[in-house]
């Protein structure tokens, strides 16, 4: 790369530099009713606010119609540390669902809710709704720390609470401190200001008046309990436990999926251990990680503009060397020797602190909707509006309902039984195991159908575990519509990316506790064709399989050749 091309920086780091700390012309624009869509500084400003323009891709078929043009519509996301809700926070969500967006609530990959379809007439009304219950939206999308995640289980562990406290504390502290005033400014009503004589380290000590190249996304987790996907993450906290109590984190940076087609130099990666820190280190460290990102990363191509690139490309010394010489004041301290082991759905009834109860929901791709027999929407409304019951979402797009007692559980059931919603124990595995991302109609990026194409190919993979008496084994299987990845499906034991039109990419050998990425087996496979050829590899697996041993192990172990070989074979 020439040094004038080195020079040449991204369109978006213009928009941000030129924004006025995110404001931009957004209030401007939203106010004016001749416009029915954003600027192109603005469509990147939006996101910072926790909103993306999109467009009706179903109605792109009337198109062809004279004076009928793009339907323009927002998605809005919802910034949820740890995905916790009250109850009334969950009813209050549940209103704007129907009141400003599609009917449905959609459980995101980082715990989080979005909701689809939002007018841009009434963005500043949904705005609004949204922070009356004291909730935000500013930092779930765009240049700047995500969602911080962490696994959302109540149950009575000390670890678990510490995790959740410090999973809180990080996402307070990575906030925006100018953006947040912008935010009350355009959305809320709040008071104008100036930043003009301010020098962008006070008017925002972590970001600058740039932000970072591009998105930064940080999770907590367990050993025993990779609910998160940790090694997915920019920068993830492990915990370490000692007698029973937490002692501190190992520390792990540069996990990413994303990639693109036409850029091989793009591709997934799993976070790296850094270091053991101790709990009073939690928020030093997560401020020096995403400082170093902010200095070192790509702010040319936005396509290798991510954290996990640049600890690729110097190696995992240099960043170590770089991160506690010039980020992290403190004692370099080795990794503890704990490997990650296990990952919980959390799903079912599970015993809380005293004599308080959780129960966890399988949520087929993360979308609560009322649809046929199955009134998930309805049913969850009127078991939290009866029972007062917390909310957690989770980043494998399930919901637990929090606090009942022993005597609520009948009711709950009936409720349950009422509104046609299953139980997590009468789903199969695939099912219960099972995520995709939203894709067409609402994604702009979406090559291919994913979330509404993924249930028929569940439906036909059941069955054919079913034949072969593998029903009991939980296979990780995940659809995306594009390389983004944004269901992880490279760490899966099946993952389906979409290719083009109705074709996906197959990809093998992950693992269902995120500890390992797959590999691509075939290539441009129509939909149709995906389960008849996955059924070799379910056949092989039940016949050379050693005991116990986990899809994902199996193809590992026999290697991707034997994999390519029973998948391309004609059918």
């Amino acid at each position: 790369m020439s040094e004038s091309n080195e020079l040449k920086l991204s369109p978006v780091e213009a928009h941000k530099a030129e924004s006025r700390y995110l404001r931009g012309t957004l209030a401007e624009e939203f106010a004016d009713p001749a416009l029915d869509h954003l600027s192109e500084a603005n469509k990147s400003l939006i996101k910072f606010h926790g909103s993306y323009q999109q467009e009706d891709r179903d109605a792109r078929k009337n198109r062809s119609k004279a004076g009928v043009g793009k339907v323009y519509m927002f998605m809005i996301r919802l910034k949820l540390p740890g995905g916790k809700l009250t109850a009334e926070q969950y009813l209050a969500m549940d209103d704007i669902a129907g009141q400003y967006a599609n009917g449905s609530l959609r459980i995101t990959t980082r715990q989080s809710f979005q909701f689809h379809g939002v007018l841009k007439n009434n963005m500043k009304a949904t705005m609004a709704a949204i922070n009356a219950t004291l909730i935000t939206t500013l930092g779930a999308c765009g240049d700047i720390n995500r969602n911080v995640i962490s696994c959302p289980a109540p149950l009575p562990d000390p670890t678990r609470r510490q995790m959740m406290a410090d999973c809180e504390a990080v996402a307070a502290h990575l906030a925006p401190r100018a953006g947040q005033q912008t935010y009350h400014e355009i959305w809320l009503n709040g008071q104008p200001q100036s930043f003009d004589n301010v020098p962008p380290e006070v008017a925002e000590p972590i970001y600058g008046k740039t932000y970072l190249p591009r998105k930064f996304k940080v999770a907590f987790a367990l050993p025993h309990d990779n609910c998160t996907d940790i090694l997915a993450n920019c920068l993830g906290f492990l915990a370490i436990t000692e007698n029973g109590q937490p002692v501190g984190y190992n520390l792990y940076a540069g996990g990413g999926q994303g990639q693109t087609n036409s850029k091989p130099d793009t591709y997934p990666l799993l976070a790296q251990p850094i270091g053991f820190i101790e709990l009073g280190e939690v928020l030093p460290a997560a401020e020096g990680i995403i400082k170093l990102f902010r200095d070192h990363g790509n702010r040319v191509d936005r396509k290798r503009a991510r954290l996990k690139y640049v600890l690729n490309d110097w190696g995992l010394e240099k960043f170590r060397e770089v991160f506690y010489r010039d980020y992290f004041p403190h004692p370099r301290r080795e990794p503890r020797p704990v490997p990650i082991t296990g990952l919980d759905l959390h799903h079912g009834w599970h015993r809380m602190a005293g004599d308080r109860f959780f129960l966890g929901l399988s949520v087929e791709n993360g979308r609560i909707k009322d649809e046929g027999k199955l009134r998930m929407r309805s049913g969850l409304r009127a078991i939290v509006a009866q029972y007062r019951c917390e909310v957690r979402l989770t980043p494998q797009q399930d919901i637990l309902l929090c606090g009942f007692t022993a005597a609520d559980r009948p009711g709950v059931e009936a409720l349950l039984q009422e509104y046609g919603i299953p139980r997590p124990e009468t789903l199969s595995q695939v099912q219960r195991w099972s995520m995709a991302c939203p894709a067409i109609p609402t994604c702009p990026l979406a090559i291919t159908e994913s979330e509404r194409a993924l249930p028929a190919v569940v439906d036909q993979l059941e069955a054919v575990l079913r034949d072969l008496d593998l029903a009991d084994e939980p296979i990780s299987v995940r659809m995306t519509g594009c390389p983004n990845g944004c269901a992880r499906p490279y760490q899966s034991e099946i993952g389906l990316v979409g290719r083009s039109g109705t074709k996906y990419t197959i990809y093998m050998g992950g693992d269902a506790f995120g500890r390992r990425l797959n590999a691509e087996v075939l290539d441009g496979v129509p939909i149709e064709q995906i389960v008849p050829r996955l059924a070799r590899v379910f056949a092989a697996f039940k016949a050379e399989r050693t005991n116990g041993e986990p899809l994902g192990d199996y193809c590992a172990r026999v290697g991707l050749e034997k994999l390519k070989q029973l998948v391309s074979s004609p059918l």
